[in-house]
């Protein structure tokens, strides 16, 4: 794994420990998110949360939460650290 893979993988999973705190902060379960966002399971939910086989939230999804959450989009991003990186053009 390369350094952008880590900090790739480091970034979604920071972001989906945040959904399942700000889900769990209004008392809701993985399926009661799934219902509200239209998904016909809770897989999406689930896995994100633990970007489990690299299931990430999109920025969809994400502005999907912020308007069920009432929250704003900032608080899907807390914790996130931006490593740097050096892009190999080669």
């Amino acid at each position: 794994m390369n350094n952008l893979d880590k900090n790739l993988t480091d970034f979604y999973k920071t972001i989906g420990s945040n959904v399942k705190r700000l889900r769990e902060e209004r008392g809701l379960t993985q399926l009661e998110l799934s219902q509200k966002m239209n998904f016909k399971s809770v897989g999406l939910i689930g896995q994100a949360e633990i970007y489990y086989n690299k299931q990430h939230f999109s920025l969809k999804h994400i502005y999907m939460m912020a308007s069920i959450f009432e929250c704003k989009i900032e608080e899907f991003f807390l914790d996130v650290k931006i490593m740097p990186f050096e892009w190999d053009v080669n």
